[in-house]
Order: structure tokens, then C-alpha cells, then sequence
């Protein structure tokens, strides 16, 4: 075969950042005309070009074939002539093979079975708030005998859908996966999208809309508890005042454990998340609580740890106080932890505590309010933040100083 030069597309830092790294999932929301897309279209290219070999599958898949058909046409004119071996263009069975022998193969989500089976090296999930998670599921199959990278690609679409929960955990460091978000306002400042188009658009459309669209900003869905303004209202950088309460949620399964301490203000001054064997974790409890007043999760596993704690520092009178959850205690609690929040009285740093107060519920049910993150989601820090505020509540009236 003969040498060829390979040069990867002109692409803007944000675009190279998040599509050309070596995570293995890249979560990427991003806004549209924003340049997903093409990075995309290029990534997958770069895979099958370098480690692709005959016979060799990558896959787009898109929720639907005609979705599939648009990236199948544009990587059709976008890949030189001698870069191709044959193309197939016949309705869902389109598919371009390159002269290594790898396969460039578009497929749509709409039917999952039809998605499991074969070996992928590589993937593409396009516009995947509109896919199905089933979808999601079938290509993770395919790339567990080649340990394939996928690329998961999408406008915002609410809150309540798969893609968005994982673009959350990516967001709060799941291993091996990497979270970006491209607005338009990006694609702006890097001179690929015209700032009088964007204009145009926010005044044509309703801004929740224009919001998700454009900015990537998840609509409230009418059911979070906090209120997502008011949520960002509170974000401030983290405190380096010594805290005077900590709040605990101890690890559950696949959860983590985490420790928010509040200082004299009600800021975050501390924050730890961790997954340990319970004998270490209680050791980073004490190291960090110290004998600062302590509120821990004392539900169910909770409650022997709760209570060795307090054997350790005092008994009745040590700084550890346990806390079981019930369906009413949650809902107080949770109930706590909104007033503060929509009267300002507590603030905490942008990043996984935030992103766990925007994913979190409520519903209303026959035996009371519930209260949750979305399926496959994490809420230890909001748990955690809403343990160190009741504990905040309850501190002693501290003295006024009048300075006359």
C-alpha cells in the first residue's frame, strides 16, 4: 500500500480539547453549529486511519438513519478520493471503507438489538439526548473485546435522560471519562459562528429553548427542589475560614463518601469525596472532623460507625451526632437545605456539588414529597452539603459584637 500523509482538520482548542484526548469516554454537550460534529467526523477518521486494519468496524450511531445519513454524506465528500477503498450509500447500510481495510460503518439507535454482536474499535453517539439509553448499552457491548474509545455527542435536552446524567458523572470525574461542554458563544469567540446569527436566535426563540440550544444550559424540568437560580446565585469560591460543622454521607455500594465543612458563614470551607474500605474511611473522618460538631448519615451501615465514633470521642457527648434517613427525615431535611439555599445563607463552590443540586428531584407521591438524585446518578454531596446546614441550624446562638 502506498504512503500517505494524514493532517488532521483545522480545528478551534476547545474542539481539539475535548474530541483528542486519551480518555476513554468523552462526554461532550454541545451547543448547535458549535463544531461537535465535525470534531467528531475527524476523530473517528484519526481512529480508523491509525489503528484500523481490514476488516477492522467504527461506528456513528445516530438516533435515527437519516440522522446517520447526514455524517455518512458529509464524511463522503469530506475524505480525499485516495483515502477510499469503496463506499456503500444504500439506506442504513451506508458505510465508507478506507484503503486500510477499516470500516466506517452509520448506524441508527432506533432499532437496539441490531446493535449488538459485532467488535467496534471505535464509536460515535450523535445527537445522543435524543437516543436511547438501550443504545448506549448495545455499543458499550461492542467495544468490551477491543477496550474501543467512544465519543458521546449531544445537544442539552432537560434533565431527565441519560445522556445528561452521564455528562454529569464524567463532570465529577468518573474514571476514564471526561466531560466538555461547547456553547455557541465558543464558536463565537473562535470565529466559526456569526454572533448576529446567535442574536437572531435568542430573540426567534423562547430562552428556555434558546438556552439549551445555544448555551447548554438544561432547562428546570419542574422538578428541582432548589430552583436553579437560586442554585447559581450561591456559587462562591471555597472559604479558607476554619469550619465550625461538618456534614458526613457515608459511601453506599458504588457511591462515595463525602465531608462538607461549613465555616462561621455558612460557605464551604472543605470538601472531600472519597471511596475507601470502612475501617480507613473512619480514620479520615476523625482525622478531619476532628472536634469540630459532626452530622453523619447513620442509616443502616451508618449506624455501627455512627456509634463506634462516639465510643472513640466521648459517648453521648462527643462532637459525631448520627442522622437516619426515613422518607420524613429526608424530606426535612431536604426541605432545610432549599430555604437555605433560596435565602443565601449557605454558598459552595462551582463544580460536583453544583452539578448534584442541579440533577436533583421531587415528586409528589400519596405518602409525601420525594426526594432524589435521577437514576444512576449520585447525591452524596447534596446529602452531605444538607447534613452540615441542619447541623448549621442547630449551633448555639453565637454572641452579637456591637462595635460602638
Amino acid at each position: 500500500m502506498a504512503a500517505f500523509t494524514y493532517e488532521r482538520p483545522k480545528l478551534y482548542k476547545l474542539q481539539s480539547e475535548a474530541f483528542f484526548n486519551d480518555f476513554r469516554y468523552a462526554w461532550i454537550e454541545g451547543s448547535t453549529k458549535s463544531g461537535k460534529t465535525v470534531s467528531c467526523m475527524a476523530w473517528i477518521v484519526e481512529q480508523a486511519v491509525f489503528i484500523g486494519k481490514e476488516g477492522r468496524e467504527f461506528w456513528w450511531v445516530a438516533p435515527v438513519s437519516a440522522v446517520a445519513s447526514i455524517a455518512f454524506k458529509r464524511l463522503k465528500r469530506g475524505i480525499p478520493p485516495f483515502y477510499i477503498r469503496s463506499i456503500i450509500a444504500s439506506e442504513g447500510k451506508e458505510c465508507i471503507t478506507l484503503i486500510n481495510g477499516a470500516v466506517i460503518r452509520f448506524k441508527s439507535g432506533e432499532k437496539t438489538d441490531s446493535l449488538y454482536g459485532e467488535d467496534v474499535w471505535a464509536a460515535v453517539l450523535d445527537e445522543a439526548s435524543r437516543m436511547r439509553v438501550e443504545a448506549f448499552h448495545a455499543i458499550r457491548s461492542t467495544l468490551t473485546a477491543t477496550r474501543g474509545h467512544v465519543r458521546i455527542i449531544g445537544n442539552v435536552k432537560g434533565r431527565k435522560n441519560w445522556f445528561f446524567i452521564g455528562c454529569r458523572k464524567a463532570e465529577a470525574n468518573e474514571p476514564g471519562h471526561i466531560y466538555r461542554k461547547i456553547t455557541a458563544l465558543d464558536a463565537v469567540a473562535a470565529g466559526v459562528f456569526p454572533m448576529e446569527e446567535l442574536d437572531d436566535a435568542r430573540r426567534a426563540l423562547p430562552e428556555a429553548v434558546f438556552k439549551e440550544l445555544y448555551l447548554c444550559e438544561a432547562s428546570d424540568d419542574g422538578g428541582n427542589p432548589f430552583g436553579l437560580k437560586f442554585i447559581h446565585q450561591n456559587i462562591a469560591l471555597e472559604s479558607n475560614k476554619p469550619p465550625v460543622v461538618f456534614g458526613v454521607d457515608l459511601a453506599k455500594s458504588v457511591d462515595w463518601t463525602v465531608i462538607i465543612g461549613l465555616d462561621e458563614d455558612g460557605r464551604v470551607c472543605f470538601i472531600a469525596r472519597f471511596q475507601l474500605p470502612w475501617k480507613e474511611t473512619m480514620g479520615r473522618i476523625r482525622m478531619i472532623c476532628g472536634k469540630v460538631p459532626t452530622f453523619i448519615d447513620s442509616t443502616g451501615v451508618g449506624d455501627p460507625i455512627v456509634e463506634e465514633l462516639q465510643r472513640d470521642t466521648g459517648g453521648e457527648a462527643s462532637n459525631f451526632q448520627g442522622f437516619k434517613f426515613s422518607s420524613a427525615s429526608k424530606q426535612m431535611l431536604m426541605e432545610g437545605l432549599s430555604v437555605a439555599i433560596q435565602q443565601g445563607t449557605v454558598q459552595y463552590p462551582d463544580g460536583v456539588i453544583v452539578s448534584e443540586l442541579e440533577s436533583f428531584e421531587y415528586e409528589y407521591t400519596r405518602t409525601g414529597v420525594r426526594y432524589s438524585a435521577p437514576e444512576g446518578s449520585h447525591d452524596d454531596c447534596v446529602m452531605s452539603l444538607a447534613l452540615a446546614v441542619y447541623g448549621y441550624s442547630r449551633r448555639p446562638a453565637q454572641p452579637q459584637v456591637i462595635v460602638l
